[in-house]
């Protein structure tokens, strides 16, 4: 639960949030990713007002404005690379399309899979995958891209390199990004560090 918080976050920055466990920070996360709503207080996104709008509304900014990346991947085994991430714009439009292949291979190549893209989920390695769910988490084009302890389950070469995937992604493409972990050497490497401790923000 969160009390009293007052966060403001710049188009284009890269932001840690760093805090013990249940300190708050997932539902930090959650509530800037619409998932939850908060129960006072008001929330932008791009400057639309979120409490202002229904759940059409709601559902159609957070799939177009909000990319979401977990500790684990969630990705569907049975499907390829290129088809998990294929599957943000399927449900957008409701039916395979070639601008839908084009964007995955597109998206292969910047996370650098692109020789894995017929290769089922479940035959990549724990940092492909998480390369895999980044992509996905990418293919609407989201202004804010939300990574919960992304690096949580690899190793410190992984975790580094899947921290200079994303670092790339706001640099290059002027990104938002929210990275929740409990590595401070990664955390230290962002723009700003934002503290949560019992529900409160004690600096950022």
């Amino acid at each position: 639960m969160l009390h009293n918080i007052s966060l403001d976050i710049t188009r284009g920055e890269m932001v840690a949030i760093i805090g013990p466990s249940g300190s708050g920070k997932s539902t930090l996360l959650n509530i800037i990713g619409l998932l939850d709503r908060p129960s006072s207080g008001d929330l932008f996104i791009n400057n639309q007002k979120t409490a202002a709008l229904n759940d059409k509304d709601l559902t159609h900014l957070r799939g177009h404005s909000i990319g979401f990346v977990f500790q684990y991947h969630y990705l569907i085994s049975a499907f390829t690379a290129a088809e998990n991430i294929m599957i943000p714009l399927w449900a957008d439009v409701g039916f395979e399309s070639d601008h839908a292949k084009k964007r995955a291979a597109e998206l292969l190549e910047r996370v650098g899979l692109t020789l894995f893209a017929d290769k089922k989920a479940n035959h990549l390695s724990g940092g492909q995958q998480q390369r895999v769910a980044i992509a996905r988490a990418l293919a609407m084009n989201p202004d804010i891209l939300l990574a919960d302890e992304p690096t949580g389950n690899l190793d410190s070469e992984n975790a580094e390199s899947i921290f200079e995937l994303l670092r790339d992604l706001n640099r290059k493409n002027k990104m938002t990004i929210l990275l929740v972990t409990h590595n401070l050497g990664l955390a230290n490497k962002c723009d700003r560090i934002i503290r949560v401790i019992d529900g409160t923000i004690q600096s950022s």
